[in-house]
């Protein structure tokens, strides 16, 4: 690592790491991909099943292994080099996506019928989960190793930025290329989109392990980095807080049906909807890359996923594209502003040889809840109706903002200073 000390106040000092901007790429890369993979799996099951339900199955398969590995795959990427880690990883990501190019491929299903191919594609997505659970430690355990700690809330900004960028990207170009040359041909796209953080990570050293062995049984080094998020509260109420907005928030898991039924816009709207989020996150960022948020970060936080739950409500609502469109975007922004007090407090409150777990449960918790959010909402509409469920999750949103308004202190306190 380059050890020229940063200029202070520099919103690129990050960038001036090579390393750095490889891990970038791969940050990209790999969400890139993934939203895209996502979003094109997401259109199929619904064409083939026309049920919302199956939306919330597709969540519902990523999330079990994800949640029930995270405690061992924290553990194991603590006491392991996360770049190799991070390797093994997009070559399992990299499989997995020619097993779903291959299901998309009208000559390779020949003769299988719609109901086993669907359940082929619940095989691939969980198998997918698996290796989410020991991605998302790696990916958050190596950025630590690429910069010095005073640029952790610049390097945050950023990387949340490219993961971003990836988010506009997969799901627009998802669409599109749906309309343009169908299914089965966009998913070769991901197949090779996957090989640029391949690339990246072998630009990138190996880097140092700080786990430091303790007489420890097994399960009380799975449980520790949960005992740590337990016992420092702001850690907790942000990973809280951040977990039911998305759980109960979740309208994005539901846009295949809002394109067909509600607002009839076909496939390219659906890849303009499942953009828009991620393009209103992008533009936040890029500004808080210039003008960190320093004041009252804990309470600019419960503001924006209050924004947030708001805008789900007149999502669930609208009947008008554009509003529709619109809303997402404000929606997408809001969240952005999470995703980076999110971040930098994981980054700045953690220790560095418990990265790893910390981050396990952040994705059992947090990251988790996307894939739940879909269940969840794939359940509700069903139950209540699609319409209804988003404007109920919407509104259990502002609830929980409210409840962590009242019991947390230390949110309403938070500072993000080194």
């Amino acid at each position: 690592m380059d050890t020229t000390a940063p200029k202070k106040n520099d919103p690129y000092a990050s960038l001036r790491f090579p390393e750095f901007n490889y891990y970038l790429v791969i940050r990209f890369a790999l969400v890139f991909a993934l939203a895209m993979q996502f979003a094109i799996i997401e259109w199929k099951v619904y064409e083939i099943s026309k049920d919302p339900f199956s939306l919330g199955l597709i969540g519902l398969s990523e999330v079990i292994p994800a949640v029930l590995l995270s405690p061992f795959a924290g553990h194991l990427v603590d006491k392991r080099e996360k770049r190799g880690m991070l390797l093994k990883c997009v070559i399992a990501y990299l499989v997995i996506s020619t097993g779903l190019f291959l299901l998309t491929w009208d000559q390779a299903v020949a003769g299988i019928s719609r109901h086993w191919v669907l359940n082929l594609i619940y095989l691939l997505v969980f198998l997918g989960g698996i290796v989410r659970a020991f991605t998302s430690p790696s990916n958050f355990t190596l950025m630590s190793l690429l910069v010095p700690r005073e640029l952790y809330a610049n390097a945050s900004t950023w990387s949340s930025s490219a993961w971003q960028i990836g988010g506009v990207l997969g799901p627009a170009l998802g669409g599109l290329f749906i309309h343009w040359f169908g299914v089965h041909w966009s998913m070769l796209v991901v197949v090779f989109i996957f090989l640029a953080p391949l690339y990246s990570l072998i630009r990138i050293k190996p880097k140092p392990v700080y786990y430091k062995p303790k007489n420890e049984s097994f399960v009380t080094g799975l449980t520790e980095g949960m005992r740590f998020v337990w016992k420092t509260k702001v850690v907790l109420n942000a990973m809280a807080l951040d977990m039911f907005a998305v759980l109960f928030g979740g309208a994005v898991a539901m846009l295949p049906a809002f394109a067909t039924d509600v607002l009839h816009v076909g496939s390219l709207g659906y890849g303009l909807l499942r953009s828009a989020p991620a393009i209103g996150a992008l533009v936040t960022m890029f500004i808080l890359a210039h003008k960190p948020l320093v004041n009252r970060p804990g309470i600019k936080l419960l503001a924006a996923v209050f924004g947030f739950g708001l805008t789900i409500i007149l999502f669930g609502l609208s009947t008008s594209f554009y509003l529709s469109i619109f809303a997402l975007l404000i929606s997408g922004s809001l969240d952005g502003i999470s995703v980076i007090i999110r971040q930098t407090i994981l980054q700045l409150k953690t220790p560095d040889d418990m990265r790893g777990r910390v981050a396990a449960v952040s994705s059992m918790f947090v990251g988790s809840s996307n894939e739940l959010g879909a269940f969840e909402s794939g359940f509700m509409a069903r139950a209540m109706g699609l319409v209804p469920s988003v404007v109920f999750g919407g509104c259990v949103t502002l609830g929980v903002v409210v409840t962590t308004y009242i019991i947390s202190p230390a949110m309403r306190k938070l500072d993000l200073k080194p």
